[in-house]
Protein backbone atom coordinates (compact mmCIF):
# COMPACT_ATOMS: atom_id res chain seq x y z
CA UNK A 1 0.00 0.00 0.00
CA UNK A 2 1.22 3.35 -0.89
CA UNK A 3 1.87 6.07 1.72
CA UNK A 4 0.10 9.25 0.84
CA UNK A 5 3.12 12.47 0.88
CA UNK A 6 2.72 14.63 3.50
CA UNK A 7 2.29 18.00 3.04
CA UNK A 8 3.71 20.72 5.46
CA UNK A 9 2.52 24.32 5.30
CA UNK A 10 3.99 27.20 7.33
CA UNK A 11 3.38 30.88 7.51
CA UNK A 12 5.01 31.58 3.54
CA UNK A 13 6.03 28.23 2.48
CA UNK A 14 4.36 25.00 1.41
CA UNK A 15 6.36 21.90 1.76
CA UNK A 16 5.76 19.17 -0.75
CA UNK A 17 6.20 15.66 -2.38
CA UNK A 18 8.59 16.80 -5.14
CA UNK A 19 7.97 15.42 -8.64
CA UNK A 20 9.23 15.03 -12.37
CA UNK A 21 7.87 17.96 -13.48
CA UNK A 22 9.21 19.93 -11.08
CA UNK A 23 12.95 19.39 -12.54
CA UNK A 24 13.10 22.26 -14.39
CA UNK A 25 12.25 24.49 -11.80
CA UNK A 26 15.07 22.92 -9.95
CA UNK A 27 17.70 23.07 -12.29
CA UNK A 28 18.00 26.53 -12.08
CA UNK A 29 19.32 26.06 -8.48
CA UNK A 30 21.03 22.57 -8.58
CA UNK A 31 23.23 23.43 -11.90
CA UNK A 32 24.14 26.40 -9.58
CA UNK A 33 28.16 25.68 -8.29
CA UNK A 34 27.22 27.96 -4.96
CA UNK A 35 24.25 25.96 -4.21
CA UNK A 36 25.74 22.50 -4.79
CA UNK A 37 29.35 22.19 -3.55
CA UNK A 38 28.50 22.67 0.16
CA UNK A 39 26.25 19.09 -0.81
CA UNK A 40 29.00 17.69 -2.27
CA UNK A 41 27.34 17.42 -5.26
CA UNK A 42 28.56 18.38 -8.95
CA UNK A 43 26.37 20.88 -10.58
CA UNK A 44 23.52 19.39 -13.03
CA UNK A 45 24.28 19.72 -16.47
CA UNK A 46 20.88 19.03 -17.77
CA UNK A 47 17.43 18.42 -16.85
CA UNK A 48 17.50 14.86 -17.06
CA UNK A 49 20.54 15.31 -14.41
CA UNK A 50 17.77 16.71 -12.05
CA UNK A 51 15.99 13.52 -12.65
CA UNK A 52 18.41 11.35 -10.56
CA UNK A 53 18.01 13.60 -7.55
CA UNK A 54 14.18 13.66 -7.58
CA UNK A 55 14.35 9.35 -8.21
CA UNK A 56 16.64 9.56 -5.08
CA UNK A 57 14.16 11.66 -2.91
CA UNK A 58 11.62 8.64 -4.62
CA UNK A 59 13.61 5.88 -3.46
CA UNK A 60 14.67 7.08 0.02
CA UNK A 61 10.59 7.93 1.05
CA UNK A 62 9.72 4.49 0.05
CA UNK A 63 12.75 2.65 1.17
CA UNK A 64 11.74 4.54 4.94
CA UNK A 65 15.53 5.95 5.29
CA UNK A 66 14.44 9.23 4.38
CA UNK A 67 12.08 12.28 3.50
CA UNK A 68 12.65 15.19 1.09
CA UNK A 69 10.48 17.79 0.63
CA UNK A 70 10.03 20.30 -1.94
CA UNK A 71 9.92 24.12 -0.79
CA UNK A 72 7.41 26.23 -2.15
CA UNK A 73 6.36 29.87 -1.83
CA UNK A 74 2.47 29.82 -0.94
CA UNK A 75 1.81 32.41 -3.64
CA UNK A 76 3.94 30.60 -6.43
CA UNK A 77 3.97 26.50 -6.17
CA UNK A 78 7.02 26.73 -7.89
CA UNK A 79 10.47 24.52 -6.03
CA UNK A 80 13.00 26.73 -4.90
CA UNK A 81 14.47 24.47 -2.79
CA UNK A 82 14.45 21.13 -0.76
CA UNK A 83 14.79 20.11 3.04
CA UNK A 84 14.15 16.89 4.79
CA UNK A 85 15.35 13.34 6.09
CA UNK A 86 18.34 11.28 5.36
CA UNK A 87 20.28 8.21 6.67
CA UNK A 88 17.03 7.57 8.91
CA UNK A 89 17.77 4.94 11.51
CA UNK A 90 14.35 4.64 12.92
CA UNK A 91 15.79 2.01 15.50
CA UNK A 92 17.99 4.42 17.15
CA UNK A 93 15.49 7.10 16.62
CA UNK A 94 18.00 9.79 14.65
CA UNK A 95 18.25 11.34 11.49
CA UNK A 96 20.42 13.38 9.38
CA UNK A 97 18.63 16.70 8.23
CA UNK A 98 20.01 18.17 4.74
CA UNK A 99 18.78 21.42 2.63
CA UNK A 100 19.48 23.50 -0.12
CA UNK A 101 17.77 26.66 -1.21
CA UNK A 102 18.18 28.54 -5.03
CA UNK A 103 20.43 31.75 -4.54
CA UNK A 104 17.98 33.97 -5.21
CA UNK A 105 16.02 33.52 -2.28
CA UNK A 106 19.09 33.40 0.19
CA UNK A 107 18.92 35.68 3.50
CA UNK A 108 15.22 35.86 3.09
CA UNK A 109 14.29 33.30 6.08
CA UNK A 110 13.26 30.41 3.69
CA UNK A 111 15.38 28.20 4.67
CA UNK A 112 14.71 29.11 8.78
CA UNK A 113 11.31 28.09 8.01
CA UNK A 114 11.46 25.01 6.46
CA UNK A 115 14.01 23.53 8.63
CA UNK A 116 12.33 24.61 11.73
CA UNK A 117 8.69 22.67 10.13
CA UNK A 118 11.06 20.08 9.52
CA UNK A 119 12.89 19.58 12.54
CA UNK A 120 9.68 19.70 14.32
CA UNK A 121 7.29 17.28 12.08
CA UNK A 122 10.51 14.73 12.89
CA UNK A 123 10.14 15.02 16.66
CA UNK A 124 5.93 14.47 15.79
CA UNK A 125 6.07 11.91 13.75
CA UNK A 126 8.72 10.23 13.33
CA UNK A 127 9.49 9.97 17.06
CA UNK A 128 12.99 11.22 16.18
CA UNK A 129 14.98 11.91 19.40
CA UNK A 130 18.04 13.48 17.54
CA UNK A 131 18.39 14.96 14.33
CA UNK A 132 21.88 15.67 13.40
CA UNK A 133 23.48 18.28 10.39
CA UNK A 134 26.90 17.52 8.73
CA UNK A 135 28.16 21.25 7.63
CA UNK A 136 31.75 21.70 5.62
CA UNK A 137 33.59 23.96 8.06
CA UNK A 138 33.30 27.22 5.29
CA UNK A 139 29.99 26.72 5.09
CA UNK A 140 29.27 29.21 7.79
CA UNK A 141 25.43 30.58 6.80
CA UNK A 142 24.40 27.07 7.09
CA UNK A 143 26.36 27.03 10.42
CA UNK A 144 24.15 29.85 11.47
CA UNK A 145 21.16 28.44 10.28
CA UNK A 146 21.36 25.47 12.56
CA UNK A 147 22.70 26.98 15.69
CA UNK A 148 19.60 29.33 14.72
CA UNK A 149 17.31 26.05 15.22
CA UNK A 150 18.79 25.46 18.24
CA UNK A 151 21.50 22.88 16.79
CA UNK A 152 24.87 22.25 18.83
CA UNK A 153 28.59 21.53 17.35
CA UNK A 154 29.77 18.56 18.82
CA UNK A 155 32.39 18.48 16.57
CA UNK A 156 35.03 17.83 13.87
CA UNK A 157 34.68 14.35 11.74
CA UNK A 158 37.83 14.80 9.84
CA UNK A 159 37.81 13.10 6.02
CA UNK A 160 33.98 11.92 6.79
CA UNK A 161 32.54 12.07 3.11
CA UNK A 162 34.62 12.02 -0.39
CA UNK A 163 32.94 13.72 -2.48
CA UNK A 164 33.79 15.50 -5.75
CA UNK A 165 37.17 13.77 -5.65
CA UNK A 166 38.58 14.94 -2.31
CA UNK A 167 37.93 14.29 1.64
CA UNK A 168 35.83 16.76 3.24
CA UNK A 169 36.09 17.34 6.72
CA UNK A 170 32.28 18.00 8.15
CA UNK A 171 31.03 19.95 11.88
CA UNK A 172 28.72 17.56 13.04
CA UNK A 173 25.76 19.38 14.84
CA UNK A 174 22.77 18.00 16.80
CA UNK A 175 19.79 18.75 18.16
CA UNK A 176 17.59 16.08 20.51
CA UNK A 177 13.82 16.41 21.35
CA UNK A 178 14.34 18.13 25.02
CA UNK A 179 16.58 20.64 23.36
CA UNK A 180 13.56 22.30 21.51
CA UNK A 181 12.03 23.06 24.79
CA UNK A 182 14.85 25.14 25.63
CA UNK A 183 14.11 27.54 22.72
Amino acid sequence: MKREFPIIETRSLILREVIIEDAKDMFKYLSDKDVVKPMGLVPCQTVEDVWDEIRWYKSIYEEGTGIRWGITLKNSGKVIGSCGFLNMLTKHYRAEVGYELSKDYWGKGIASEALEAVVKYGYRHFQLERIEALIEPANLPSQKLVEKQGFRREGLLRHYEFTCGKFDDLYMYSIIKEDLTLI
